[in-house]
């Protein structure tokens, strides 16, 4: 009995995660936008440092071994960091991950779950600036 116990253990783990994200999308990122510029929302305040989940597309990396990439709302088959201002999208999260994963196609939908963080963070590797980040995250194909 307590071997089946045990082998059950990773499996409640994993649910237990899972139910503790919160859903997130693009549209509830920001409440409104100011003189002062874009102003989170509410939710986003009440999750900053929860584990979240997210769905959207990877932007293509800056390099194929790095840590991080862009997930944004719509495909994008360039880098975002090689097109003018006005190609640039304004509903872009940085994600971070835990672990270095394989890269997907800029079409591909997929899942990120990590931690919320929020506030302006210039990243000291890349120099790479970001108003929100999800850390230690994984993704998955949708």
């Amino acid at each position: 009995m307590t071997l089946g116990l045990m082998a059950g253990l990773p499996l409640f783990s994993a649910a237990t995660r899972a139910r503790a994200e919160s859903p997130i999308s693009f549209d509830e990122l920001y409440g409104k936008i100011s003189v002062l510029g874009l102003e989170f929302s509410e939710k986003v305040k009440q999750l900053n440092g929860k584990e979240i989940a997210m769905r959207g597309f990877m932007a293509p990396p800056l390099k194929a071994e790095a840590q991080f990439f862009v997930l944004t709302e719509i495909p994008m088959s360039i880098c975002p960091f090689c097109s003018t201002d006005s190609d640039w999208p304004d509903n872009i999260v940085v994600v971070y991950l835990g672990e270095k994963q394989t890269f997907t196609q800029p079409s591909q939908t997929i899942e990120v779950r990590g931690k919320l963080e929020t506030g302006s963070w210039t990243d000291p590797e890349t120099g790479f600036v970001s108003l929100l980040r999800i850390r230690q995250a994984e993704y998955g194909t949708v």
